[in-house]
């Protein structure tokens, strides 16, 4: 995947917990236009170990003169949103990917109805743009658990469509009536907790919607766990996963030649075979399907972890 060196040139806390960051070219240069709902992967050297994590962009997708992305610090994560929140500052050189969408509107679609829980809100301030550039019909609904941690308030404007669901204001998101009476040929997208993509997949089941009309994206990150080994049969070597790496992180360490995209177990770029497995796959992707999961053949190198005594990939 294409990458190029950019400069940070703002960095400003929009929570206590989340912080937007923008990148621009060094020299100037105007960056690749890009669709609402795209992301980057911004390089991290992090204590020997170089992390990429993507980020969805919340900048105008018509603007080349910079990136903004929103991160939302982890403590309890590997370490990737605790380097971008305790290392980064302006003037930080940092290698940061051309975007990449897995998550588009559907131009097709009659109105799109955008559902964000939490940090989920990141690739709808995009798609917002787009969508009012467009003049097409949409509605926002926004969940977080109060105005102090909705991260999205500040570029969110005050109009009819754009609904705000505060828990501890009492006003939680109702999916049944914000699904039900949309005219037809709407399309609806989710993007936040993993919780809230099956509530809406669930809702929209009961009231009889197409599967087609229905998107999501869930902001996954490679979980840490305990260490495991692997053993890449095309060569018999061994390598040990650490805890707070993920497979996909050893074998580029390794100089192990792999593809990747979103490095969050949605696109299936990295999905590779299991030759052995002699214990547990922890799955954590979003690509393989539940056949996929239960024959314990395929594995997905960016998020998914292994439990047990031998696992052995084709790499």
């Amino acid at each position: 995947m294409s990458a190029r060196l950019l400069r940070v040139t703002e960095v400003a806390p929009l929570t206590p917990l989340v912080t937007r960051f923008r990148f621009e070219d060094p020299d100037g240069a105007p960056l690749p236009l890009f669709s609402g709902g795209a992301h980057v992967v911004v390089e991290m050297p992090d204590e020997g170990v170089l992390r990429r994590n993507a980020y969805s962009l919340i900048s105008a997708p018509d603007d080349g003169s910079g990136y903004e992305i929103a991160v939302r610090r982890e403590d309890t994560g590997r370490g990737g949103s605790r380097y971008m929140h305790s290392q980064v500052t302006p003037g930080t050189l940092m290698t940061v990917t051309s975007p990449v969408n897995l998550f588009s509107l559907d131009l097709r679609a009659r109105k799109h109805v955008l559902i964000a829980g939490g940090i989920g809100i990141t690739p709808f301030l995009s798609q917002l743009r787009q969508l009012a550039r467009m003049q097409a019909p949409f509605e926002l609904h926004y969940a977080a658990r109060s105005r102090a941690e909705a991260a999205g308030l500040a570029f969110l404007p005050s109009a009819p469509n754009i609904h705000l669901h505060i828990s501890d204001e009492g006003n939680r998101m109702d999916l049944g009536a914000i699904l039900t009476g949309q005219p037809l040929g709407t399309h609806v997208y989710t993007c936040g907790p993993e919780g809230l993509i099956t509530s809406v997949e669930q809702a929209a089941a009961r009231l009889n919607w197409p599967k087609a009309a229905l998107h999501s994206e869930a902001f996954l990150s490679p979980p840490p766990g305990k260490p495991f080994d692997v053993t890449l049969a095309r060569s018999g070597r061994t390598l040990t996963v650490g805890p707070n790496q993920s497979l996909l992180e050893a074998l580029e360490a390794a100089e192990i030649d792999i593809p990747w995209s979103c490095r969050g177990g949605a696109c299936g770029q990295c999905e590779t075979a299991v030759t052995a497995c002699h214990g547990r796959i922890d799955h954590n992707d979003h690509w393989l399907s539940d056949d996929d999961r239960a024959a314990q053949q395929k594995i997905m190198p960016c998020v998914s972890r292994f439990q047990g005594q031998h696992l052995a990939i084709d790499r």
